[in-house]
């Protein structure tokens, strides 16, 4: 029971690691083909069987009681009208009301596979789609002269918290703002208007294209994740192409960059980076960030990527072994539109592994050593440790070899970074606490049936017991949180650093009589009884964060699973670490104010959390390179600070002090803020605990 179990929960972990958001789809198929005009697509007999199959499951075997009713129903046309009019582009108020209304036929197609009403609101409203993108078309092309780049307007282009517009009049000035914003983004590169606006056109054709391309299976699936997702996110169905390629993704069998996208309105959303993959060491891509255009090789043109499928996009960042790839990305703020050249590799275990390294820092004057092991993944080779082959690969033992490493090496206290780990095997986060505590429980698992299963560590030994703090921030996910939580409610070590994503929930493919069903089984709980879910896990001391809970995370996805808890299975304890925890906290903020590189990394919060929310963009040209200039003066005058509190020549441009090489990247002040302060802290304890 207990090695099915642990296959079951793997599945979760590696999906979390491989794609935190929507599962990636099956390739496009071939442009080239006839394809039916969207007012003759219509369901299949099979389409109808599923859609019966899937409401059946998600009734009797999701974790959560679901049952159909009128909330929920209205719900998932929501959810539905989201996903084909993000912007709120396309619909006006009234008709949108209008659709809301009619949770009878929505009722009619889960229950009974009459789909024919999902089927019209697609092709309506998609048609309207197409219809606005050849008006855009015409224009780009008729029309160039008419466009104003000296207005005082501005342009809010993340209309998901708007209302719906009332008028069409609306909706006429949100898309004429939009292409002017697109061509301004455009002519900041440095190409005339003329240059820009063929660029523009050629995107908005293949844009055309690709709608005219949407096939049966496009509707059918879309409206069904409009329901699945509505329950919550991490659940969903996939066609045969789509389950053959997340199979594929299970094996890491497909060459690319290394990156965990996420469709997020009309974009491409990073939402993590698998660590040590081509993206991670490349190091200019980052979580949060869009990606809205991909081009292949070093000189091929960039396609426009804004509205289409998350499929789309990853069949296009795919590619051989070797090659090159280049995205165009925009912040998540909209400010800083870039292209990044990364090739394309495979993610190789030795990427992966565990790592350590040393840190001289200095306490009252004294220099002590502090080992840090860094753990991007939780991995195993399964197959070895199956075949008992003496030498396979695990977190666990990897560390044991590390631990052995540092102690020789001689070190003064221990720090676990667990920053930007996804998760993977839990039975590799079970045994690594094992190294740290004699024996006891690590992590519940209550499946749907309400059935609770306690993992634990029985071999009664402790590898290492001198002090240690564990190190995590908002992209530290699932078996990260196990391990952190676990560690937390010994208080065997102090957890710092930023508050974790909350991922909780366990996941399990489901076959269906056509493709198949991914549905949330199982949620995993701490063992002093609170959930991972939600929440995460909250550090002991808290850094300053470097990550919007509002857009990454699981409290950032609609409709995830509430936090809750099971009945503790270890007592409450005062550990040492929360009896000396308010002295550790007025230490630490004495410390960081004379620490430029801490100062550094509260600065660049503080400007992250400004940047926050849903910025308008300037649609004034001149205005706009101004506001650009101000935000890249304010980040040189937080560098140049840094630098002068350490003695180092100033900056004339942030451009100086790029490495040519960006493979050869020493550490960020920002990680060596966070992972020498870790290390300070666990001192304070040592000498407070002495």
């Amino acid at each position: 029971m207990q090695t099915v179990l642990l296959r079951w929960v793997f599945i979760s972990l590696l999906t979390l690691t491989l794609g935190l958001g929507l599962s990636l789809q099956a390739k496009a198929e071939n442009s080239s083909r006839e394809y039916t005009p969207l007012t003759e697509l219509e369901p299949s007999s099979s389409q109808r069987q599923v859609a019966k199959e899937i409401t059946r499951l998600l009734t009797y075997q999701h974790f959560a009681d679901i049952t159909l009713g009128s909330e929920l129903e209205k719900q998932t046309l929501e959810n539905y009208l989201k996903q084909l009019d993000p912007s709120k582009a396309l619909l006006v108020r009234s008709e949108a009301e209008a659709l809301l209304k009619r949770t009878d036929e929505l009722e009619a197609a889960l229950l009974e596979g009459k789909l024919e009403f999902a089927y019209e609101i697609y092709v309506e409203i998609t048609g309207r789609h197409q219809e606005r993108l050849e008006q855009n078309l015409m224009l780009l092309r008729e029309q160039l002269d008419q466009f104003d780049f000296e207005s005082d307007q501005r342009f809010q282009a993340d209309r998901r918290e708007l209302e719906w517009p009332e008028t069409q009049e609306e909706i006429d000035t949100y898309w004429q703002q939009r292409l002017t914003h697109e061509l301004l983004s455009l002519m900041d590169a440095e190409q005339s208007i003329e240059e820009a606006r063929d660029l523009l056109v050629r995107r908005y054709e293949n844009r055309l294209n690709r709608l005219r391309q949407t096939n049966s299976n496009d509707v059918f699936q879309s409206f069904m994740n409009a329901f699945t997702t509505t329950i919550d996110p991490h659940t969903g169905y996939m066609t045969p192409r789509s389950s053959d390629s997340f199979n594929i993704q299970m094996k890491l069998s497909l060459e690319g960059i290394g990156a965990m996208l996420q469709t997020d309105n009309e974009y491409t959303k990073v939402v993590s980076l698998v660590p040590g993959g081509p993206a991670d060491r490349q190091g200019e891509l980052a979580p949060t960030d869009r990606i809205i255009g991909v081009g292949q090789d070093e000189d091929g043109e960039i396609e426009n990527v804004i509205g289409l499928r998350l499929d789309e996009v990853v069949d296009k960042i795919r590619g051989p072994k070797g090659s090159i790839v280049r995205l165009e990305v925009l912040a998540a703020d909209n400010t800083d539109r870039r292209i990044i050249e990364i090739e394309r590799n495979a993610v190789q275990l030795e990427d992966q592994a565990a790592s350590k390294r040393i840190l001289e820092t200095q306490v009252d004057g004294e220099t002590k050593r502090i080992g840090v092991i860094e753990i991007p993944t939780f991995y195993l080779d399964f197959e070895g440790q199956r075949t008992s082959r003496s030498d396979y690969r695990s977190t666990t033992r990897d560390v044991r070899r590390l631990i052995d490493e540092l102690k020789e090496e001689g070190i003064d206290g221990l720090v676990i970074d667990l920053r930007n780990n996804g998760g993977g095997a839990l039975q590799e986060a079970n045994s690594l606490v094992g190294l740290f505590i004699p024996r006891g429980p690590v992590v519940q698992v209550k499946d749907a049936d309400g059935n609770v299963q306690i993992l634990g560590d029985n071999d009664g030994r402790v590898h290492y017991d001198g002090p240690l703090s564990v190190v995590i921030n908002r992209l530290s996910a699932s078996a990260s949180e196990i391990f952190a939580g676990a560690i937390q409610d010994y208080g065997r070590g102090v957890v710092v650093g930023q508050q974790s994503f909350g991922k909780g929930t366990v996941q399990t493919i489901l076959d269906l009589s056509e493709g198949q069903l991914k549905i949330t089984r199982a949620k995993f709980y701490r063992i002093s009884g609170g959930s991972t879910q939600h929440k995460g896990v909250i550090p002991d001391i808290s850094f300053p964060p470097l990550f919007d809970p509002e857009r990454i995370g699981e409290s950032a996805s609609e409709n995830a699973l509430p936090w809750d808890q099971v009945s503790p299975v270890i007592p409450p304890r005062e550990s040492p670490i929360k009896a000396r925890l308010d002295d550790l906290k007025a230490l630490h903020q004495i410390r960081i104010q004379e620490d430029p590189n801490f100062q550094f990394l509260i600065a660049q919060s503080e400007w992250m959390q400004r940047h926050n929310g849903s910025p308008s963009i300037s649609l004034n040209r001149e205005q706009r390179h101004l506001e650009k200039e101000k935000e890249e003066a304010e980040q040189l005058a937080m560098e140049n600070r840094r630098r002068e509190g350490l003695g180092l020549e100033q900056l004339s441009s942030l451009k100086d002090e790029e490495p040519e090489n960006p493979h050869d990247r020493e550490p960020t002040p920002i990680d060596q803020a966070m992972l020498e302060e870790a290390g300070r802290i666990l001192m304070d304890f040592a000498r407070l605990n002495h």
